[in-house]
This record gives C-alpha cells, sequence and structure tokens, in this order.
C-alpha cells in the first residue's frame, strides 16, 4: 500500500478563504442548475429508448431545449399552499432539503488541485450533511397538512434511517483500510490498486444503499405515485416542487461523485497525477456517469419493493453482511496478513451476498398441470 503524504489544496482566488468559498459555491450552484435541467432531459431519453420510445423529440432538435421549456414552465406556474397549511413548517422544508445538498460540494475534490474547502473528515462531513435530508422530508410531510403528505414523509425517514447505516458501515471498512476519512486521501491511496478490487463486498452494499438515499425506484415508496400520490411532493407546485427535484438530482450527483471517489479511484487512477487536470476532470466526470447511468437503468427495469420488503432487505440482509465485512477486514488488519486476503475474504462474502439475494428473491416455479379424468355427466 502507498504511503499518503499530501493534503487537499484550497482554491483561494480572491486572496481570502471566506470569499473563495463563497464565490465557489454560487458557482457550483449555477453549474448544478444546468447540469440537472439536462440530466433530466438525459434520463426521459434513456428510459424512453429501454421501453422502445423516442422520449423528447418535439421541443429543439433532439428534444434539447425541453429543459429549458420546463424550467420556464415551473418558474411561471402559480404556486399554491394549503391553506390548513403550517406556514413556516412549509416553506421551510424547501430549504432544509436544498441547502445541504449543495453544501455537500464544498469538500468534493474534483481534480487534484480544485477543493473549495479541504477538510480532513471530508468523508464523515459528506454522510453527515447527506443523512439531514429526511428532516426535511418530515417537515414537508408534517407542515403541508395532508395524510399522503405525511405518510410519504414518514416512509421517507425511516427508509433514510434504516439505508444510511449500511451506507456508512460500508464507508467505516474503507476508512480501516486506509486509515484516513479523508476523500482526498482516499483517492491519494488508489493510485494503483481502486479500492473495489479490496472491497467488493463494500462496493455491492454502497450501491444498494446508495439507490435507496436516492428514493430511486426500485426504492421509491415514499414518492410512489399509486401509493401515497407522490408523498411529500403532493401539496408543493410551481417553483417549491422544482426545488426539490433539483435537490433530487443534486443528490444523485453527490452519491455518484462518492462512489467513485471512494471505490473506484477518483481523478488518481489510472496515472491521474502523471496526466494533468484535464485529464484528472474526465476520469471523475467519466465515473460519475457510470454511476448515473446504473442508477437510470435500475429505475427503468426494476418493479418497486414493498414496505415490508424494502424495511427487511436493509435489517436482515445489508446490515449484517456490512458487519461481516468490517469484522473480515480487522481480522485481516490485526494479523497483519497480505492485501490479497481482503479480496479473498471480501470476494467469497461478495459471492454468499449474491447467493442470498438470489435465493430470497428466486420465484419457485409452478408445479406441471395434472389432468384428472371426470366422470362424464351423463353417467352419474
Amino acid at each position: 500500500m502507498p504511503d499518503v503524504i499530501l493534503r487537499a489544496p484550497m482554491v483561494d482566488a480572491l486572496g481570502h478563504p471566506f470569499w473563495s468559498a463563497l464565490i465557489g459555491l454560487i458557482v457550483m450552484t449555477l453549474v448544478m442548475t444546468v447540469a440537472v435541467m439536462y440530466a433530466t432531459w438525459y434520463e426521459r431519453k434513456f428510459i424512453a429508448r429501454v421501453q422502445q420510445r423516442l422520449g423528447p423529440t418535439r421541443t429543439g432538435p433532439f428534444g434539447l431545449l425541453q429543459p429549458i421549456a420546463d424550467t420556464f414552465k415551473l418558474l411561471t406556474k402559480e404556486d399554491v399552499r394549503p391553506a390548513t397549511a403550517d406556514v413556516i413548517t412549509f416553506e421551510a422544508a424547501v430549504f432544509a432539503i436544498f441547502v445541504p445538498a449543495f453544501i455537500a460540494f464544498a469538500v468534493v475534490p474534483f481534480t487534484a488541485d480544485w477543493v473549495i474547502a479541504p477538510v480532513e473528515l471530508s468523508l464523515i462531513f459528506l454522510l453527515a450533511i447527506s443523512g439531514l435530508s429526511f428532516i426535511g422530508f418530515l417537515m414537508a410531510g408534517w407542515g403541508s397538512d395532508s395524510k399522503y403528505a405525511f405518510l410519504g414523509g414518514m416512509r421517507a425517514a425511516a427508509q433514510l434511517i434504516s439505508y444510511e447505516i449500511p451506507l456508512i458501515l460500508a464507508m467505516v471498512g474503507v476508512v480501516m483500510i486506509v486509515a484516513s476519512a479523508d476523500v482526498y486521501q482516499i483517492i491519494l491511496f488508489q493510485d494503483v490498486v481502486p479500492l473495489i478490487v479490496w472491497q467488493p463486498l463494500g462496493f455491492l452494499i454502497f450501491l444498494i444503499a446508495a439507490v435507496a438515499e436516492l428514493e430511486r425506484q426500485p426504492f421509491d415508496i415514499p414518492t410512489g405515485e399509486s401509493e401515497v400520490a407522490g408523498g411529500v411532493f403532493i401539496e408543493y407546485s410551481g417553483i417549491r416542487w422544482s426545488m426539490f427535484q433539483l435537490t433530487a438530482y443534486v443528490n444523485m450527483y453527490v452519491i455518484a461523485l462518492l462512489g467513485a471517489f471512494v471505490f473506484l479511484g477518483g481523478w488518481e487512477w489510472p496515472w491521474g497525477r502523471d496526466i494533468g487536470w484535464g485529464y484528472q476532470l474526465f476520469l471523475t466526470v467519466a465515473k460519475m456517469g457510470l454511476f448515473i447511468v446504473f442508477f437510470l437503468w435500475v429505475r427503468a427495469t426494476f418493479p418497486r419493493l414493498r414496505i415490508d420488503q424494502l424495511m427487511s432487505y436493509a435489517w436482515k440482509v445489508l446490515i449484517p453482511f456490512a458487519l461481516v465485512q468490517i469484522f473480515l477486514n480487522g481480522l485481516v488488519l490485526v494479523y497483519d496478513l497480505p492485501d490479497v486476503f481482503l479480496l479473498i475474504t471480501s470476494g467469497a462474502a461478495a459471492l454468499l451476498f449474491v447467493f442470498v439475494v438470489y435465493q430470497s428473491v428466486r420465484v419457485q416455479p409452478r408445479e406441471p398441470l395434472q389432468m384428472v379424468s371426470v366422470p362424464a355427466r351423463s353417467s352419474v
């Protein structure tokens, strides 16, 4: 394993850390807004292809102006609020979800020299700030004074808390190997071999828990149209509804970046520091894109789980296997075994994990029809 000695530099173009960080966040917010607009276009096109449709085609060439038309419609749409809603909670819920999602970008190292605010415990900061969203969902559900919204908020809180545990436990296994909770140091650690090789079980657990944290299919129970009519979003419209959607896509970007940095080597692997910042940025965007395409593919192909299946999957499958991963890592590290034992133990546990999941969701084939002779009515 390589020695980690470098530290993340801070972008300080204005000569003062506060103003540089503030300008960086504003620029990142504007960039993410445009990126989210065209992420919706790409998702509609991708899912349409999966379902053998064309997707947006009427507005501009290839439907490229459709996101601009949708944004204009949402900004000019009438903004209504239920007369019995709690005004403060109803209004503040949007910002309780919106603000933490963008603050997470402050500690994301897009390249070796591009970090808005380096933090030594940036991995813990990212996990903590992304876990605040359930408070906003609870506020939106309670403040809307709607049964569907309240039920959706309670479902969102239960789901996010349940899947936050295996997500964090998967990261604990990584921190044990790297001996650091700094995302920058975790990226530097993977200059030769990405951590997905040493932690295949942790990667699988992270991938599944990430889909649940994003509330995307098949884990979209809090916002299911057929069950809770949109959940916490049912009473929101116009620009407030668009802020919820914007936050959902920003969270998808953050989780995709986290997976790319922690398990795929981020901008470091392969040959990131040897070539330069342009190649590093390409690696970051390409690996983030892999996760995003996976999220879209899962949405287009898997049916929605029931609430009991969702909770059982977290507490009976993901969390026990995440604890097994931590135990195996501790075993290798305490006895100072070669690194290849990390792959052997985690790989074997990953195969067992896939087998258990396959057996739990496998549908038993129907028994063949038995032909039974029935006496003729005239003979009775």
